[in-house]
């Protein structure tokens, strides 16, 4: 009981010093392969697919595999970037907490006010710039799915329209 206490500890602080766009030493868009083998080690399944002709590869870790707290963890690899295609570089984060280890508190403790909110069939999502999307169960009060992308850009401010020509 004393050891559950310490690692649901632990994993109730990592927010706090965590960026919204990174968790437990996965940062998508730079961390590697061999970055998240170093902190993981090997994972429960391996996927490799092709994605609009670029090869990428999903990386599950689940049950004895999952980090505590987590049923399950899935990082995506496969980044297209402005400087070209990085197969080895993630792109995407997903946790699924078991219940009560991400409470709608934490995820506000840890990550401040989301910059945008909705209710849709029954779930609340957060959703915040930094690249932070929250799924919470029905009840609005633990997170079912937490995903970790790169930063999204602003919407780009809209012009106003312009004059009509002069006649």
């Amino acid at each position: 009981m004393l050891r559950a206490l310490a690692v649901l500890g632990m994993l109730l602080a990592a927010p706090g010093t965590a960026g919204a766009a990174e968790w437990g030493n996965i940062e998508p868009g730079g961390s590697t392969v061999e970055q998240v083998r170093a902190s993981y080690g090997a994972p429960s399944k391996e996927t490799r697919a092709k994605v609009d002709g670029y090869d990428t590869m999903q990386w599950v870790y689940e049950n004895d595999r999952a980090p505590a707290g987590l049923v399950r963890m899935t990082v995506d690899f496969g980044l297209l970037a402005p400087t070209g295609y990085k197969p080895s570089v993630v792109r995407l984060l997903k946790l699924e907490p078991k219940p009560l280890i991400f409470g709608r508190k934490t995820v506000l403790q840890g990550w401040g006010l989301p910059d945008a909110l909705s209710d849709q069939k029954g779930e609340r999502t957060f959703f915040y710039k930094e690249g932070l999307f929250v799924v919470f169960d029905k009840e609005g009060e633990s997170a079912v799915a937490m995903i970790f992308s790169l930063p999204q850009p602003d919407e780009p401010e809209k012009s106003a329209p312009s004059a009509p020509p002069k006649k």
